[in-house]
């Protein structure tokens, strides 16, 4: 294991950490212990105490199992926006000694059917906005119960800074397998004891691939736990004096782990915001001296844009911290000169849940990866031979640490793929390439897999291309990545029409709206006469690529 980084270590901290052998669900209820009366969550005005927020978990929980028949190791898909809900969601699947599924609140039908069906899941809770794109997979052999939240419930008062999807009113469902939220609370059931440890499973997030299928993430709460106190201690935000700003989206690792799991384990507050909006952070900031903020870098380039920013108080940040993408030199350098606060990246994904790597408080580097944090052993390979690189040689990033995934959901040759053997030492196979500078640093300088990085969303080209193939009047399609000025990458689409097609690029954009999650759809289709292909007749999507970016 190379230590050169532990010369940049931060102070006091130790360089491995021995996480607690309990389950997730057992931090919210140390914490409603420690702090029962301190709020836990705000959401614009509305406030919960720990002590009433393990109450209504403990209230979801008893209903999955007494009345959906979930029992310990089943799958639970959660699909729904940032809310005090979902939040109720994550640990009462938890408590009920279920797996968490989470998914993207932006995807579609057909997108949820794979997800449903690859996990087995049987029971699914959601939010009322979205719960049309559930019914239709409610079956006998699949889905079969369905619990629909409403976010006004948790709102107090409805004001303008709230989306009208927030402030609508509760729905009625004449359908006995949809289980309205307040009924589900009304029942009072007392949940069964809790049995998950350490090595039962416990989240499941989706990642996609080059062969265009989601694959699932197996996580235990060993794993999850590890990476949530990891987080916590190396940005120094596991006191509980923090007012944490949760706005990156919870059903994605970072926004999971950093700004949900991390709070929770330190008994902070965290503040939510359902949806991405400046005004609305600058004003949550100001209202409820928020600490601590992790974002992503196109929502610190909207926030410190916002002509209107003097008019909110941003004094009380102490730490400001992301990843996904790098954050521009001249952003970190406004957001330093406004608020003497440096911007804090690191660095990780769906099968490490979040961050194995992170810039010390006392070192940060831009647009850097940072250091391999608590117990993680992190090296550059040669992706061809798996031969270690030396330092500054690029090459592809792995690593060993307690926070790496099981495998693959039912996918034992993907498992076997993801992962490498030095030296009797199992390493993941990150896929994507960078180095290590002379102090240890890590840098990310591309991809070995075929990914783009939208907004800090990663699309997929191959599973945009097997949606784009249903449409009727596409013969061809090659999904590539072109340049845009606010999300960093943009999903570009290159279509061979079928003979005799009329079919405008507009059209296609629309029709893929209806068929995939928005930051999928091609933000641009250019119609081609054909599409280059070797001699296998495989579409040489690289040579596309890297003719689109050098114009």
């Amino acid at each position: 294991m190379n230590t050169i980084h532990y010369a940049h270590w931060p102070a006091g901290l130790p360089f491995k950490l021995t996480a607690p052998a309990t389950s997730l669900y057992e931090n919210l209820a140390i914490s409603a212990k420690r702090y029962p009366n301190k709020t836990a969550l705000i959401f614009y005005d509305w406030q919960i105490s720990y002590r009433q927020l393990q109450h209504q978990v403990d209230r979801l929980a008893a209903y999955l199992t007494h009345v959906g028949k979930v029992s310990r190791g089943d799958r639970v898909v959660l699909h729904m926006q940032n809310s005090p809900q979902f939040i109720m969601a994550y640990y009462a699947i938890l408590r009920a000694d279920a797996m968490v599924v989470p998914v993207n609140p932006m995807l579609m039908t057909e997108e949820l059917r794979h997800t449903i069906e690859d996990s087995g899941a049987k029971f699914a809770i959601t939010a009322q906005e979205l719960a049309p794109r559930l019914m239709p997979l409610l079956v006998d052999q699949g889905l079969r119960n369905l619990i629909v939240a409403t976010y006004s419930d948790c709102i107090g008062l409805p004001t303008d800074e709230m989306p009208e999807w927030v402030r609508a009113p509760r729905q009625t469902y004449d359908d006995e397998r949809i289980h309205p939220w307040m009924s589900v609370m009304d029942a009072g059931l007392n949940p069964k004891p809790h049995l998950a440890g350490p090595d039962d499973l416990a989240c499941m997030p989706y990642t996609s691939g080059t062969t265009g299928k989601p694959k699932g993430c197996i996580h235990k709460h060993r794993s999850v736990m590890f990476a949530t106190v990891s987080g916590a201690i190396w940005s120094g935000a596991g006191s509980a004096d923090h007012v944490t700003l949760v706005v990156l989206p919870m059903f994605h690792v970072t926004g999971m782990q950093v700004s949900m799991n991390s709070s929770i384990y330190a008994g902070a507050t965290l503040v939510i915001m359902p949806r991405w909006d400046r005004d609305t952070a600058g004003r949550l900031i100001s209202r409820h001296r928020v600490s601590t903020w992790t974002s992503i870098p196109t929502m610190m380039i909207d926030f410190l844009s916002n002509p209107k920013l003097s008019d909110y108080d941003i004094t009380s940040l102490r730490r400001v911290s992301g990843g996904g993408a790098a954050m521009p030199v001249a952003i970190a350098q406004k957001l330093l000169d406004l608020t003497g606060l440096c911007y804090m990246e690191g660095y990780g994904l769906s099968e490490t849940m979040a961050a194995t790597h992170s810039n010390p408080v006392q070192r940060l580097k831009m647009q850097c990866l940072g250091i391999p944090t608590f117990s993680v052993d992190a090296k550059v390979i040669d992706p061809e031979t798996g031969k270690i690189l030396p330092n500054n040689q690029t090459g592809e990033i792995i690593m060993n640490g307690p926070q790496v995934f099981e495998g693959y959901w039912q996918d034992a040759q993907k498992t076997s793929d993801a992962f490498i053997d030095i030296e009797g030492k199992k390493y993941f196979r990150s896929g994507d390439l960078g180095y290590i500078d002379d102090e240890g640093f890590f840098f990310f300088t591309d991809r070995l897999k075929r990914m783009i990085n939208a907004s800090g969303y990663k699309v997929w080209p191959a599973e945009v291309e097997s949606m784009m193939y249903q449409h009727p009047d596409i013969r061809e399609c090659c999904i590539i990545a072109c340049r845009d000025a606010y999300r960093g990458e943009t999903v570009k689409a290159l279509i061979v029409k079928k003979d005799n097609s009329d079919i405008s690029a507009e059209a296609i954009m629309q029709w893929a709206h209806e068929k995939m999650a928005a930051y999928k759809v091609p933000r641009q289709v250019e119609f081609v006469e054909s599409l280059p292909k070797s001699a296998t007749g495989k579409i040489m999507w690289r040579q596309l690529q890297e003719k689109e970016m050098a114009k």
